[in-house]
């Protein structure tokens, strides 16, 4: 068991509902038609298939990261971060790949049961539309770093990075709860999405040196890591001033801006990349962005449901 924990990767479990958490919380503060209950749009029943489903996915996406780069021969001693189970022997080949199916597989159950408690037999389009986006999904989880043409090898694990925990995980949970788009919604869902990318990022900028001779193209080894350091500056910045544009134009409170807390760790880790010359010493700055990045989520969550209580008391 604690093998398999460890194959989980659970420090990368909260970076990847911080769009859930997002979205869900603008779904709470959308006022309705009974201005008493301005929170009928929300149902915490779809809140944890949500979870549960993104969850399923992420840890399906470390199983096959760990699979994947384990049987490329990617995961070796040059390797700068953690090393992973199929690489120290502690998992085998096959139960790693029975795990993945598992995991696909009750991933998928669950994004069912979650399409149909949001949609029932009223919104059939939307059901098929979200049933396949689910399915995508989950293949491109697997597809990272698994088969041939895996497309984290060639440089394209930025772009599912940013449209499914970004825009679909912030977008997608919102429209699951008001069946409606909301394009203001748009600048948080950019903004975790590239925070989501700037981890990735991070991970390729410690692993260049490895990764260029397993002939892993990430972005960083395709142009260079002096690039790869102001492509990160512009993901975290960009994210930081679209958040405070979204608080801008939604008019909060100055006590609603309290997710700004979560810039200074996030503007001392820029400091810390800027400073760096050793890809090893990046390793410990992944956990700090992604737990920055749930932070302000959770944050942002937090002022989101303040909106709903301003509100029932003005109409009280």
């Amino acid at each position: 068991m604690k093998h398999w924990i460890e194959a989980a990767r659970l420090r990368t479990l909260p970076l990847s509902v911080s769009g859930i958490l997002v979205g869900s919380m603008y779904a709470l503060s959308t006022p309705t038609e009974d201005i008493l209950t301005p929170t009928q749009v929300f149902n915490w029943r779809i809140f944890a298939l949500l979870l549960t489903t993104t969850l399923g996915l992420q840890i399906t996406s470390n199983f096959a990261n760990d699979y994947g780069d384990g049987v490329k021969g990617t995961d070796n001693d040059d390797r700068v971060g953690p090393k992973r189970t199929i690489q120290q022997g502690l998992i085998s080949i096959a139960a790693m790949k029975r795990a993945i199916i598992m995991s696909s597989t009750l991933t998928l159950l669950s994004a069912i049961c979650l399409i149909y408690l949001a949609f029932k037999w009223n919104y059939f389009v939307y059901s098929m539309v979200f049933l396949l986006l689910g399915i995508a999904a989950i293949a491109s989880a697997i597809r990272y770093t698994v088969g041939k043409g895996a497309y984290g090898y060639k440089g394209y694990g930025d772009i599912f990075v940013f449209i499914f925990f970004g825009i679909v995980s912030t977008f997608g949970s919102y429209f699951m709860f008001a069946k409606e788009f909301n394009l203001w919604l748009l600048l948080p869902a950019t903004a975790i999405g590239f925070l989501s990318v700037g981890v990735l990022n991070l991970n390729n900028l410690r692993d260049e040196a490895s990764d260029r001779k397993a002939g892993k193209n990430t972005l960083v080894v395709q142009f260079g890591g002096a690039w790869g350091k102001k492509y990160h500056y512009f993901l975290v910045v960009s994210a930081m001033v679209l958040l405070l544009f979204f608080a801008a134009v939604n008019r909060f409170h100055l006590d609603q801006y309290l997710f700004v807390v979560a810039f200074f760790p996030m503007i001392a880790h820029l400091l810390t990349v800027y400073k760096n010359r050793q890809p090893e010493r990046l390793d410990p700055e992944l956990k700090k962005l992604a737990i920055s990045t749930f932070l302000v989520s959770i944050l942002l969550a937090m002022s989101l449901i303040f909106l709903v209580s301003d509100v029932v008391v003005n109409y009280l």
